[in-house]
């Protein structure tokens, strides 16, 4: 049973002695989600959010950004363009384990309405390039998970042999997955401070009235790691306008080396979490959620046509993935970096044209809601209609298919200085091309206000 603010918010007290709260409210979407969450309001001032689990997973999660959080020193924090939430203390209502972090301002974007351009784009890409700059120390001063790129590669091929055990992955996709695995120029790359997935939830915009959208703060650590880069770009196929943006921000802003496979690497993580959500049907001998992974593999089955191989330079994205409209979620081997509380859907992970401009919901991430009535505005101001999903789409459709997470609501998957924009050079002729569009799109954006709760 859902707890109330003011249940949660009386334990603030416990994490911080000496607090005076003066004011609750939720922290909610209505949803089924993992965690029970409210907002606390200090005589200060401050607020503060609070987060309650009371399975095992759940608490896992919490112990881990707990960990993260108290990793990000004051030192690291000032590195980063952006905020991540203060850790403030940790407690117990009856069971369940609570965590008190600070809230951050800002709004969220969903992925497929991330606009292109050098706005938002741009700052997402810097923002994750930033967080993959922290030096290495302080995953391993924080005691937290350090893989090299030998140690990813063989935990891939472990997971795609578990979810070919199972007998419901296509041969097609277990043969194109081992492939790539095998492919020894894909995994070259240098291991490197990750939040373990990303996606786009985790950031936090304030719309700059000379720079547009940018990322002020980031949400979800408790995934931080060292490991593949390409983890925290996976998430890109569910961004079709901005994929392109994010990328060559990114690599711009990198600290690390050119790596030619990342975005390779980054589109089989995408799909293997269809395996992951299989894998973890059969673990909980759940035969709806290995049922609904069954079909999302057969449909993703129908819809590659291109190599996993750097060779192949196979970066597109017309895919089974894009169609879905964003990445499935679901609970990895290792984590992802989601604030879940009850803003879990599962109609919400597979998207079609017609719910992409209602897809855009609040959230109970510790932070402001998604802005929903952008949504059409974006995309109208800079495309034409988005491509006909075709075949893939009404076969999904003709399934049944809405999620890959099931439908009961019981599992889910695993947040210094405001950010800066690089300013435009003489040779950014190409994306000077697009300055209209940017400007329709900015207009839109505008309509976003920054919020801390609502």
């Amino acid at each position: 049973m859902a707890r109330s603010p003011f249940t949660l918010v009386a334990a603030v007290t416990a994490a911080l002695p000496g607090a005076e709260v003066t004011g609750a409210r939720p922290l909610t979407a209505g949803g089924d989600g993992r965690f029970d969450s409210a907002v606390a309001t200090l005589a200060d001032g401050r607020e503060l959010t609070i987060r309650v689990a009371d399975d095992e997973d759940g608490a896992r999660e919490l112990a881990s950004e707990a960990i993260a959080l108290r990793a990000l020193t004051a030192g690291a924090r000032e590195m980063l363009p952006f905020l991540a939430p203060e850790y403030i203390g940790e407690t117990r209502i009856g069971d369940g384990r609570a965590l008190v972090t600070g809230l951050l301002p800002g709004f969220q974007i969903e992925a497929s309405q991330v606009p292109a351009g050098r706005r938002a784009a741009w700052s997402i890409g810097e923002a994750i390039a930033a967080t993959h700059a922290l030096p290495a120390s302080v995953v391993r001063g924080g005691g937290l998970t350090a893989r090299d790129a030998a140690e990813v590669r063989e935990e891939i091929r472990r997971l795609i042999e578990r979810a070919t055990a199972t007998g419901r992955v296509p041969a097609r996709l277990s043969s194109r997955w081992r492939q790539a695995v095998d492919d020894d120029d894909l995994w070259l790359f240098e291991a490197t401070v990750t939040l373990g997935g990303v996606q786009a939830d985790s950031f936090l915009f304030d719309d700059d009235p000379d720079l547009g959208p940018k990322v002020v703060g980031l949400v979800g650590w408790h995934g931080l790691s060292l490991g593949d880069p390409a983890v925290d770009l996976a998430w890109l196929s569910g961004a079709k306008e901005a994929a392109e943006d994010v990328h060559g921000a990114y690599t711009r802003a990198s600290a690390h080396a050119v790596d030619s496979a990342m975005r390779i690497r980054a589109r089989l993580l995408a799909e293997l979490e269809f395996a992951r959500w299989l894998v973890h049907g059969e673990a909980l001998r759940r035969s709806d959620i290995v049922d609904d992974a069954a079909a999302l593999l057969e449909s993703l089955a129908e819809g590659v046509h291109d190599d996993l191989r750097v060779s192949a330079g196979a970066t597109d994205v017309d895919s089974a993935l894009d169609a879905a409209g964003r990445l499935p979620q679901a609970p990895p081997l290792g984590v992802d970096t989601s604030m879940q509380t009850d803003a879990y859907r599962p109609e919400d992970l597979w998207q079609t044209e017609e719910d992409a401009a209602d897809a855009a919901q609040p959230t109970d991430q510790g932070q402001a809601p998604v802005r929903d009535e952008t949504a059409s505005a974006a995309v109208e101001s800079t495309e034409q209609e988005t491509q006909d999903l075709g075949d893939l789409e009404e076969r999904a459709e003709a399934a049944g298919i809405t999620g890959v997470r099931g439908s009961s609501g019981d599992h889910g998957t695993a947040e210094g200085p405001s950010g800066t924009v690089h300013p435009l050079s003489a040779d950014d002729e190409g994306l000077d091309s697009a300055e209209e569009a940017q400007r329709a799109a900015r207009a839109a954006l505008q309509r976003w206000t920054s919020s801390n709760s609502e």
